[in-house]
């Protein structure tokens, strides 16, 4: 090969890329369970839970959510708490309280008809410019590019360069199938969350690495947070087949009203801070963004004056925060 003429890469804005990647597609895609039909309902629900929290973790929570709300109305009808129990072990509780906020609007205002478009997604509670498009396009196959982290990643590693936001939903735009755009946006997700990952790409197998640029990683330019460490240390205290537990209060900045053990940081007993006396019963780790906490969780000992005594046949129904449904789990309380 004359290295004065480098083989040029081809335009990824033709047909020749939107073939190459749908095809690849058809033939890979992960068989996951909101993609057995195009439900509206099943695609609000499954795009709500994916944001940012990983598949393994949802599939483990979405038959069993829709389950307890097979259909918009259930949803609507449903106490605030109950669907706050459903969604324990998901995290970041704001987008079950949103969602919920917006079966409302949709049983009430809309009695139960959905939007097909996603400027009409939009006007819904909790619904933003990403879920609004991926919504419209895979339920109604609405012509609307959607931008994620993962078709952020695909985008600039195929243009070569970082762009800015709103140039990254301009490419997705230009890129986008309008006779498939639903398909078309699954499988720039797929790719970008099974071939084109944030660290090791396998370009290899990339069906578009013929028209990538960088065909690797694209040097970062900021640097990533630092993960903070932290102890925090809770009572696991029985009764009779209950469990003492405490509700954070309405007003809270954080998971308002959920369910949680006792903390004992403030309150650990002198001989167990020093290590003099028994270990704890576990320890375990919980990480939450950027902070990595080391949990230990302790016999109180002695009676504690604060907390309600939950039987253990109510637990599956309370709005429980994600770590103590782990430590429940962890001590057999929670299948």
């Amino acid at each position: 090969m004359n290295a004065s003429h480098p083989v040029s890469r081809p335009d990824p804005r033709t047909p020749e890329f939107r073939r190459q990647l749908l095809d690849w597609y058809d033939g890979h895609a992960r068989d996951l369970p909101w993609r057995k039909d195009r439900d509206p309902y099943r695609v609000w629900v499954s795009e709500i839970m994916l944001q940012q929290t990983r598949v393994a973790a949802v599939i483990e929570h979405y038959q069993e959510f829709l389950q307890r709300f097979p259909t918009v109305q259930k949803l609507a009808a449903a106490r605030e708490a109950s669907v706050l129990a459903a969604w324990s072990g998901l995290g970041y509780y704001r987008r079950a309280r949103m969602l919920h906020a917006a079966a409302k609007v949709l049983a009430r205002e809309r009695r139960g008809e959905f939007p097909e478009t996603a400027a009409q997604w939009r006007a819904l509670p909790g619904i933003g410019r990403y879920t609004a498009a991926a919504v419209a396009s895979i339920a109604f196959d609405q012509s609307v590019a959607v931008v994620d982290g993962n078709v952020e990643r695909v985008l600039q590693r195929i243009f070569g360069r970082v762009l800015s936001v709103e140039k990254i939903w301009n490419a997705a735009e230009d890129l986008l199938d309008r006779d498939r755009p639903g398909d078309f946006n699954q499988a720039m997700m797929e790719l970008g969350a099974t071939v084109c990952t944030p660290r090791g790409p396998t370009c290899l197998t990339c069906p578009v690495m013929g028209s990538c640029a960088t065909r690797g990683e694209i040097p970062a330019t900021a640097k990533s947070a630092t993960q903070r460490k932290k102890e925090i240390h809770y009572a696991l205290a029985r009764r009779d087949g209950s469990v003492l537990l405490v509700q954070r209060p309405a007003k809270a900045s954080l998971m308002p009203g959920m369910w949680e053990l006792p903390e004992l940081n403030r309150n650990l007993p002198r001989y167990k801070r020093n290590g003099n006396g028994p270990p704890p019963l576990f320890t375990m780790r919980h990480s939450i963004t950027v902070t990595d906490f080391s949990v230990s969780v302790w016999n109180p000992g002695s009676r504690l004056k604060r907390g309600h005594w939950i039987s253990g046949s109510k637990l599956r129904k309370l709005a429980l925060t994600g770590l103590a449904r782990k430590i429940l789990r962890k001590a057999d309380l929670l299948p």
